[in-house]
């Protein structure tokens, strides 16, 4: 029996990750990308991985406990920051703090230049047709209640039907619970397979003409498993669906096309991808976003206020109201920038590895229970893992790793529908 329905997970980051797997990275190397710390020449260690080259520029790994390096493996929770992030962070609360689209002095004009530079960088790393269509926000669970409130509020009443998957994050489920309540909308569940992945053919067959909306993950933060975007995009347009996708398992690990997977609405966090806590986005088509009510009043959102109405100012600001987090905007760009600089595909390739060695030596250890496919299974298994061990509580296991210099997440309320639809054996 397992301990409890919960369970460990262990994640690799994007880059972060990338230096704190499996391997036994040394601390030389060097600076991948410009802001990175100086270290020796390629020279000196020609046939380092992409994670010993990658470790350098993180400086929290670059500390010891007992004399033995830190494994960081909660990436799947928020991944770690490298030194050009923190370095943009800091420049600009030391250099040119001010606020945004409010002034017309040289401080204002920077900030919001840098600002709205780290805009058109999110809109590139997603292939964005506009810029216009990325809103920033406080994270992606923020991004997906606005899509709920100002979207679903507007468009879902008695009897319509929002399709989910039983594998989804809280923060995808919850905002539609709430937006359900409201409007008299069904939520309508997805279940999982024998192999541990949502089953798509039941997703297919529950679309229908009552079908307004359909939330999915992209790759989920649970069982390590993606999901067909495209095709079910196909599948919801038939029947005149929006589909939400949440992507912050998958944007820090892979190239994501916006205008690929044709989803209408994409969300995601920075912090998940190497940047600041406090700071996501939602990607959103631009003709929706137009036809769009407010999220929060206030601020940037507006064109006119009168005493008795106000009228609403164009996508992206309409959905912008205060004071926006601006440093961790541009902290967010110059992730964009250390990803970019490695390549996503990159990225992703040597992850594969990461993930096989991962699923592989874990399934070697007796009594070990592993969640969602085995890599074989699908085209790609992301490089996470939920397990259990027979008889030993998912707590106990995460401290016992932190004793030995791994940091992990031992996960009990972020996937609680999840756990009554797998049995724990």
């Amino acid at each position: 029996m397992a301990a409890a329905a919960a369970g460990l997970r262990c994640c690799f980051p994007g880059s972060s990750a990338i230096g704190s797997g499996f391997a036994k990275p040394s601390s030389s190397g060097w600076g991948w990308c410009a802001g990175a710390v100086a270290a020796p020449s390629r020279e000196a260690e020609p046939v380092a991985s992409l994670g010993q080259r990658t470790r350098v520029d993180f400086p929290i790994l670059h500390q010891e406990f007992d004399g033995a390096k830190l494994v960081y493996f909660d990436n799947g929770a928020t991944s770690q920051k490298p030194s050009s992030v923190m370095k943009t962070l800091d420049d600009y609360y030391r250099s040119y703090n001010s606020n945004v689209h409010r002034g017309i002095h040289a401080l204002s004009a920077k900030a919001t230049d840098a600002y709205e530079s780290a805009r058109r960088k999110v809109a590139n790393f997603v292939n964005a047709p506009n810029s216009r269509e990325i809103i920033f926000t406080r994270n992606a669970t923020e991004a997906i209640n606005l899509v709920a409130y100002s979207w679903g509020l507007s468009n879902l009443k008695q009897g319509d039907e929002i399709v989910l998957t039983v594998a989804e994050h809280h923060s995808a489920i919850v905002p539609w619970q709430f937006v359900s309540q409201k409007t008299g909308a069904t939520l309508k569940y997805v279940g999982l397979t024998k192999e541990e992945v949502p089953d798509i053919e039941q997703l297919k067959g529950l679309l229908s003409n009552k079908t307004k909306i359909v939330v999915v993950h992209h790759v989920s933060n649970v069982l390590g498993s993606m999901l067909p975007i495209e095709e079910i995009v196909t599948w919801s347009n038939r029947v005149g669906a929006k589909v939400l996708v949440d992507a912050c398992q998958s944007i820090p690990h892979m190239p994501v096309d916006v205008q690929k997977l044709g989803a209408d609405f994409l969300v995601a966090s920075s912090h998940k991808m190497c940047g600041p806590t406090g700071v996501g986005f939602l990607h959103g088509k631009i003709d929706i976003l137009s036809s769009m009510e407010p999220f929060l009043g206030g601020g940037e959102m507006i064109a006119d206020v009168f005493q008795d109405k106000s009228t609403y100012a164009e996508p992206p600001s309409r959905f912008e109201a205060g004071t926006p987090a601006i440093g961790e905007a541009i902290g967010m760009g110059a992730a964009i920038d250390y990803l970019t600089c490695i390549g996503m595909d990159r990225i992703h390739e040597y992850e594969k590895e990461l993930a096989s060695y991962l699923y592989e030596s874990l399934i070697s250890v007796p009594n070990v229970r592993i969640y969602g496919p085995a890599p074989s299974q699908t085209d790609h298994r992301a490089p996470l893992c939920s397990f259990n061990v027979e008889n030993i509580h998912p707590t106990d296991i995460a401290q016992i790793l932190d004793l030995q210099v791994f940091s992990s997440l031992s996960f009990d309320h972020f996937i609680l529908y999840i756990n009554s639809c797998i049995v724990f054996s």
